[in-house]
Parts: C-alpha cells; sequence; structure tokens
C-alpha cells in the first residue's frame, strides 16, 4: 500500500507534464488520472485501516492516509472527472488539462499529508495552478480576479510558514501533533494561514468574486475541491488534538452562519453559491468526526451547480424568475438544491443527519438556523419558473442549444454520486430522522415565499475590495491570538 501511494501521487504530476507534451492526449490521459484517484479512493475504504509513511523521520515529515482522506480523494476525483466531460468539447488546450491535473495532484496530497511542510508545499502549488486555470481565458477580469487570489492566498501562506517554523523550533519536527506544546502564536498563525486558504468565517471574503467571476467549470473546481485544501488540515488537527477540536467547532458554526446570512440575501446565483460554500463549510468543521462524509456531499452538489449556473440563461434571480428554463435543466438544479437542503433520497440528507447527531449541545441551535437557512437559500433554485424546451423563447432555446453533451456526462457523475453516497450512512433512513429535515426544508420555502422572494436588501461589497482583504487577516489574526491564548493552559 505504500508503495502504491507514492506511485499514485507522483502519477498526478508527471501526468500533467505528459499532456503538455502529448497535446492530442490531454482529454484522456487527464480523465484516466481521475479514474485512478477514484479506484485510489475506493481502495482505501476498502482496506479500512490505516496507512502512516514517514518519508524524513528527523523532521517529522509524514503522510498519513485513512477514511477521511478517502472521503476527500474521491470528492476530488469525481469533481475532475465531471469537469473534464464538462469541457470536453469545448477547445480547452492542452496548458489547461495540464494544469487542471496538476492541481488535482497537489490537492490529492494535502489530503494525505500529515506535517505543516509538506502541506505548505502543497497548498502553494494549488495557489499557482488555481491563479493559472482562473486567468486562464486572458482577458483583464479574469486576470485581475487570479492575482487578487494569488496574493491573498500568498499573504495568508507568509503567516502560516512563520507559525510552521515556530512549530519546528518547539520540537523539531512538522508534524501536526507539534500543535500542543507549541508557543500561541504559532497555532494562531497557522490557523490564519488554513483560514483563509479555506475561505473560513471573515476570511473567506476573497471567495465569492473570485468564485463567481472564474469560468464555471474553473468555479466548480474552486468551489469543490480547492478550498477544501484549506480545510482538511483543520479537520485533521481537530481529530489528532482534543484541545483543538473546540476552535475547530467554533469557527465551523461562526462560518455555517456567515455566509448562509450573506447567501439568503444575494441576487445573484454564482455569487449566492459562492457565499453558500463558505457556509457549508461551516458544516464540514462544525462536526470534524463525519466531516469527510459531508466534504463529499458538497462537493458533488456546489460543483454541479456551479456548472448548472453557467448554463442558465442569466444570473440575475429577477431575470430568471421571468425567463422560464428548460425543463431538464430545472431537474438537475432541482435535484442537487433538494440534496443541499438535505431531502431524503440524496446523500445530503444523510450528511445532514449525521452531522447533527455529532454537535455539541452549543452548536445545535446555530447549526439549525444555519440549516434551516440553506433551505431558504436554494429555494430560489427550486421555485424558478420552467418548461418544456419547444415552449421557451428565441433567446431560452438558443441557451439550450449551447449545452455540451459533456455537461450532461457531468451532472450523470455528479448528480449520480449523490445518489450513490447514499451507501456511507444509509443508517440515516428512519422515520424519526426524516421528520425534522422534511420540517426545515417546508418552513424554509414557506419563509422564501412569503418574505425573501420579496426582499430587496442589497448588500455591502466594502469589505470584499482588495486593498481591505489584508486588514481582514490582521483582524482574524488578532481573533485567533485571543482564542488560542486563552486555551494556553490546554496546549502547554
Amino acid at each position: 500500500m505504500s508503495n502504491i501511494t507514492i506511485a499514485w501521487l507522483a502519477l498526478s504530476f508527471l501526468i500533467g507534464f505528459v499532456i503538455y507534451l502529448l497535446p492530442k492526449l490531454d482529454r484522456f490521459l487527464a480523465l484516466g488520472m481521475a479514474v485512478v484517484s477514484a479506484a485510489y479512493a475506493v481502495l482505501i475504504f476498502v482496506e479500512q485501516s490505516p496507512l502512516n509513511i514517514q518519508l524524513l523521520d528527523n523532521f517529522g515529515v509524514t503522510l498519513t492516509v485513512d477514511r477521511l482522506s478517502g472521503f476527500f480523494i474521491l470528492t476530488n476525483a469525481l469533481v475532475t472527472a465531471a469537469v473534464i466531460f464538462y469541457c470536453w468539447q469545448t477547445g480547452k488546450t492542452a496548458f489547461f488539462y495540464m494544469q487542471l491535473i496538476i492541481l488535482h495532484g497537489s490537492v490529492n496530497a494535502v489530503f494525505i499529508c500529515a506535517d505543516f511542510i509538506s502541506l505548505y508545499v502543497a497548498l502553494e502549488v494549488i495557489s499557482i495552478a488555481s491563479f493559472l486555470l482562473i486567468a486562464y481565458p486572458r482577458t483583464d477580469a479574469a486576470i485581475w480576479v487570479g492575482l487578487r487570489y494569488l496574493f491573498t492566498s500568498n499573504v495568508a501562506m507568509l503567516f502560516y510558514l512563520v507559525g510552521a517554523v515556530l512549530v519546528y523550533q518547539a520540537h523539531h519536527s512538522f508534524n501536526y501533533a507539534g500543535l500542543r506544546g507549541s508557543p500561541p502564536e504559532a497555532v494562531a498563525l497557522i490557523f490564519l494561514g488554513l483560514l483563509v486558504k479555506g475561505g473560513i468565517f471573515v476570511s473567506g471574503l476573497w471567495l465569492p468574486l473570485t468564485h463567481s467571476e472564474s469560468e464555471s467549470p474553473v468555479s466548480a473546481l474552486l468551489s469543490g475541491v480547492v478550498v477544501k485544501a484549506g480545510v482538511f488540515p483543520l479537520v485533521r488537527c481537530a481529530l489528532m488534538l482534543e484541545e483543538i477540536d473546540p476552535i475547530v467547532r467554533f469557527f465551523g458554526v461562526a462560518t455555517a452562519l456567515f455566509g448562509v446570512g450573506f447567501a439568503i440575501l444575494e441576487k445573484d446565483t454564482k455569487r449566492m453559491l459562492a457565499f453558500s460554500t463558505i457556509s457549508q463549510l461551516g458544516f464540514i468543521l462544525a462536526a470534524p468526526v463525519v466531516g469527510g462524509f459531508y466534504a463529499l456531499t458538497h462537493g458533488l452538489v456546489k460543483s454541479s451547480l456551479f456548472l448548472i449556473a453557467g448554463a442558465l440563461p442569466s444570473r440575475n434571480f429577477k431575470q430568471l424568475q421571468q425567463q422560464p428554463i428548460d425543463n431538464k435543466i430545472w431537474l438537475a438544479l432541482a435535484i442537487a438544491s433538494f440534496s443541499i437542503s438535505g431531502f431524503p433520497l440524496l446523500s445530503g440528507f444523510g450528511a445532514k443527519i449525521l452531522t447533527s447527531k455529532n454537535l455539541l449541545p452549543w452548536q445545535a441551535i446555530a447549526m439549525n438556523i444555519a440549516t434551516l437557512g440553506t433551505a431558504i437559500c436554494f429555494a430560489k433554485f427550486i421555485f424558478l419558473p420552467h418548461n418544456n424546451f419547444h415552449q421557451q423563447g428565441d433567446e431560452s432555446k438558443l441557451e439550450t442549444e449551447k449545452i455540451q453533451p459533456g455537461f450532461w456526462w457531468a451532472m450523470v457523475i455528479l448528480l449520480g454520486g449523490l445518489v450513490a453516497a447514499n451507501v456511507f450512512y444509509y443508517e440515516a433512513y428512519t422515520i424519526t430522522n426524516t421528520i425534522k429535515p422534511l420540517a426545515t426544508i417546508a418552513l424554509g420555502w414557506l419563509a422564501y415565499i412569503l418574505i425573501f422572494k420579496k426582499l430587496i436588501i442589497k448588500l455591502p461589497r466594502s469589505f470584499e475590495q482588495f486593498d481591505h482583504l489584508t486588514g481582514v487577516m490582521s483582524l482574524m489574526l488578532i481573533l485567533l491570538f485571543w482564542i488560542v491564548w486563552t486555551r494556553t493552559q490546554y496546549l502547554t
């Protein structure tokens, strides 16, 4: 298993460079790598016993492969495969697929890292590959959004690197376990870097503009898997160190409420999905022990929604409410929206039930509010008008005709995955468990129809401006210093 893991990890980068040398095979090589990653994830679930690989004993450089890694790797594989199918007939160059697979490999590396220095390398590679994908269209707007993301990411990782050095100074090891006994500033700096990379709480204010202005397949990648590269180490640390668990859970609750509050009032489809991503990442952190399953369901849902959003005739909800969309597109939109709302028969139901069962008492009320807010958000999609393709206006017909067959193959992978993933927690299907989610969804729909559908509130975007992002980092660092300092007696 150790040799297989090393070979699988190296294969992504090898194929990435081979794609550039053999451009005629770019799509096939990229898809093959996604299939290999999916097979490796299945192997992890079959093996069940965790795998630990010591690369540099003296420095604590370690790889850990377990069930948690399996969920995140499977998410990466399915989302990557769906994006490849989506782009199959769009004329993307070999350079695009090369960066896609390098991004795929570096994200996979994060999901098996168990030390801060190898994690740092993987996160930096992710930043570069993501920037190149965001800027791929080479328009002024795309380049600006990409540079904005790269700057924010690099500043955050500078803080992170200082924290990692402080951990090494304290223990002569980069292992995650070194957080115990490290100075409070080390924990605060590392967490700041990861919170920014993961788009957590106010540190994620870079995310709405980045995700909404990128091309749909890139948005699907960013929201489906890339932000989880910042979330995964937080979940891993929370599971390894009981002292870290309350901090991670706190940010989970705060993030869930913060993101959903903006998403409810947002009138732009892609920005709403971006804020919803922030909120859903909070669900992953709120219950770290089951965060892997929730990450899988969210990755499948959000990737499909971003791809569907690119097929809609408008990004404005008001315009969409007056312009019916094709039944087939609406059905795909509804399935994904039902899943993230927690409707039975889709894995989002099991993920929400499992998460709720692993919350601490002080989290319950806040997370129930976030769940209700999620149902309100996605009622915007579910209640969009729709009709048969032949009954549409000329403009809607034109938009529907632009959809390539690859789009539907992507939907088969992502939405089919939402059905198949029920196997991970089929025990959720009891009468008792079903009542609460259905009641929450019904209440959310009612609130949307009676209140939020007619509500017009223009959200401020000043804090999303480029020059404010570093300021927000500074405020978050102060908050982290205070939180960690109050828990110093437990960390030493």
